[in-house]
């Protein structure tokens, strides 16, 4: 058993969305075998009823409070210092004072970092091993932003995905190991960073398939002779709004004028104003919903068309595990150890979407199908447990060498 720091920029419970899925795994999966100290932020007031909940799996706990609105006020000061401007965003003293308190007192072995923008808290202290979970490149996501809006937030974004590039590479080439969920990812940020190559490798996200699993005692939420086609995700992400308004004004339409029954249901927390504005007799907006397993079970099909699709979606996998037939797009289907056309669908433009939609719609022996082998893939191929193994032969590696009576070897950790 060793101590761990384990940063996060979200409190990682509930696992309600993507990034949250992730971390609430690996803390679930950390705290089974260590004793964990984890230092997070809340950005959503109804995360609070949570905190208990992790005061109770963990050592230690310190929870920031994070405004949106100041926290992006606060981050224009790195158009003053040249740093990129998600480290302003979330930092704070009172984290940073309680990282260095667990430090000084509790002599951590290893520190565990999800994603780049919490690494700074623990680069005050280099004698402490570090490992980085990437997640994705979000250099990239921010440059791949500044393509698709006007100046002067294109400036902007461009700015961002080159100061935040330079800073991963420099976090990567301090941690002992870096970790990006698919090896794509892994060979993106290897081109982008050719130093740090040796020292990255995939790790994949997982799903919780006994969760997620079909159930017969589910009501369905959907009226009587409708054809449901699911999107689900948080929306207030901008690429899954993207994706929604997208496939709203561009496919639907003519999905329904050979299905007139069809409806398009997004399913998730935070809808913006240009998502509720699609709200219609054939598209609904739930917001925030008790259990999402009702909408994905009893939909016809689940789709996801994501545009700017970065690493493995979250959203993609439990719709697999419900054995739902998904039509994704190419960039999200190919993060996928899948059989396209067998485990699930993919399409690159407006009519392969129609088409795929089509054929599902008419056809619901095939959609059983599709579900079967989507579930059976997702089974054997993404439990969390396997994935995370992955992690334990670096912690172990990692960890500080230690006397009988627990204490370091050496003085190392300087605070």
């Amino acid at each position: 058993m060793a101590n761990v720091l384990f940063l996060v920029h979200r409190l990682p419970f509930p696992p309600n969305k993507g990034d949250k899925v992730r971390s609430y795994h690996l803390l679930k999966h950390l705290v089974a075998r260590h004793r964990v100290f984890l230092g997070t932020f809340i950005d959503d007031p109804a995360d609070e009823a949570h905190v208990d909940t992790l005061r109770a799996m963990c050592a230690g706990l310190h929870v920031a409070r994070l405004a949106p609105a100041r926290s992006r006020l606060a981050s224009l000061a790195g158009l003053v210092d040249g740093r990129p401007l998600t480290l302003h965003y979330y930092r704070d003293h009172g984290l940073q004072g309680w990282v260095d308190r667990v430090v000084a007192e509790e002599r951590p072995d290893v520190a565990v970092v999800f994603s780049s923008s919490m690494a700074p808290y623990a680069e005050r202290h280099p004698g402490l091993p570090m490992l980085v979970d990437f997640v994705d490149v979000d250099s990239a996501k921010w440059s791949e932003y500044a393509h698709r809006h006007a100046w002067p937030l294109s400036w902007l974004y461009r700015r961002e995905g080159e100061r935040l590039l330079a800073y991963e590479r420099s976090v990567a080439a301090l941690a002992r190991r870096s970790f990006f969920v698919t090896e794509k990812e892994c060979a993106l940020f290897r081109s982008l960073a050719p130093e740090c190559g040796g020292l990255v490798e995939p790790l994949a996200n997982g799903v919780d398939a006994d969760y997620f699993a079909p159930d017969d005692s589910r009501e369905c939420p959907y009226p009587p002779g409708a054809q449901p086609i699911v999107f689900t995700g948080a929306m207030d992400y901008w690429p899954n709004v993207d994706a929604v308004s997208w496939f709203a004004t561009e496919m639907l339409p003519a999905v329904r004028q050979r299905h007139p029954n069809a409806t398009f249901h997004i399913v998730g927390r935070s809808p913006t104003a240009a998502v509720k504005a699609l709200e219609g007799p054939a598209v609904q907006v739930t917001g925030t919903v008790p259990d999402v397993r009702p909408y994905l079970q009893h939909a016809a099909c689940v789709v996801a068309p994501l545009r700017l699709a970065r690493g493995i979606q979250n959203k993609i996998l439990e719709a697999m595990a419900m054995g739902r037939p998904v039509l994704a797009s190419v960039q999200a289907a190919s993060a996928l150890e899948a059989e396209p056309g067998s485990d699930l669908l993919a399409a690159s433009d407006v009519d392969g979407y129609v088409q795929h939609l089509d054929g599902l719609l008419t056809d619901p022996a095939r959609c059983r199908r599709i579900g079967s082998s989507a579930r059976r893939c997702v089974v054997e191929g993404y439990s969390w447990p396997a994935q995370l193994a992955a992690m334990d032969r670096h912690l172990q590696s990692a960890m500080v060498p230690r006397n009988p009576t627990g204490r370091p070897v050496a003085a190392h950790l300087p605070v």
